[in-house]
């Protein structure tokens, strides 16, 4: 199968569409269109009369987009799924595919700011139609907000210290630039530079993005939108999401209900296939180091 070089290269390609036990006349999404390479191999499975829906909120994306009457693409967060399945009059699909990742073409392309390697725009937004940006977040925060957001999504050692001073230096000094941003947190960075700042930048999109928020929405909805039987196909990359989505595939809902005597009342929605989440082999980690921290993980959900 040919991908499309200049855009990215798919995290667990075979390992994730294989987790869908593809029907030829089945309805799948394709929740994170991406490069397209997890697409192109479920259109490769689908027979004629088989049908794919793909969401992705980058424009960027849909340059890569095949030519193919099977698909639907949906230039829209994945966390409106369930609208745009109804819309398109499949309410219910047979599979759901979600690769979490940041393409290798959102990394590269400076002017995106999702990159430590390169000077660019402090913005990081998967979808440039919204307003909210990484320069906005760090200019306008209050220090207690910073300090729990890069505790919470990038798990950055020194997180109240880099609060506070993001928070007396952002009037003295302009904020808006990748390099702007290094210069400032110089004096306050710990240990391996490019780790901490890859963890800094991670907080921040996921914050841009509302990336936790929109998985919660995604996993709600993949429990109404799959038919019994029908798969649900995971990638994460940092274990924020991973402890989501295992947490939510042993039941399909994140609480159970029970009665005065601690019974449950409703059954389970969701089977976990994978005890353990499945890892890129030795050799593809070799070929993509950014592969490395993907875990996939997959369930059922029950009739």
């Amino acid at each position: 199968m040919e991908e499309s070089a200049f855009y990215h290269t798919t995290v667990l390609l075979n390992e994730a569409v294989d987790g869908l036990a593809i029907k030829p006349d089945g309805v799948y999404v394709d929740a994170t269109f991406g490069g397209g390479g997890h697409s192109r191999l479920i259109l490769e499975k689908l027979g004629p009369d088989g049908k794919l829906i793909s969401f992705d909120q980058d424009a960027d994306a849909w340059r890569n987009k095949p030519d193919d009457a099977r698909l639907i693409p949906v230039t829209e967060n994945f966390r409106y799924m369930r609208k745009f399945l109804r819309l398109h009059g499949n309410p219910q699909v047979d599979g759901i595919l979600a690769d979490l990742g940041v393409s290798s073409y959102q990394f590269d392309t400076a002017e995106r700011g999702f990159s430590i390697r390169f000077d660019g725009p402090l913005d990081m937004r998967m979808d440039q139609r919204t307003e909210k940006t990484a320069a906005g977040i760090l200019k306008t925060y209050s220090e207690g907000e910073l300090h729990k957001l890069f505790e919470q999504y990038g798990e950055v050692r020194n997180a109240k210290q880099l609060a506070k001073h993001i928070v007396s230096s952002r009037d003295k000094m302009q904020l808006t630039t990748i390099d702007s941003l290094k210069a400032m947190i110089a004096p306050v960075m710990k240990g391996n530079p490019n780790r901490y700042l890859a963890q800094l930048f991670q907080a921040l999109r996921i914050e841009v993005n509302d990336e936790m928020g929109a998985l919660r929405d995604l996993l709600e909805q993949s429990v109404q939108c799959l038919k019994p039987e029908g798969r649900l196909s995971v990638i994460t990359f940092h274990s924020l999401e991973d402890r989501l989505v295992k947490q939510f595939m042993k039941k399909g809902k994140w609480e159970e209900t029970v009665d005065m005597f601690g019974r449950v009342t409703e059954p389970a929605q969701l089977k976990p296939l994978t005890p353990k989440p499945i890892e890129p082999t030795e050799e593809e980690q070799k070929n993509n180091p950014r592969s490395r921290s993907a875990r996939l993980r997959i369930a059922e959900k029950l009739a």
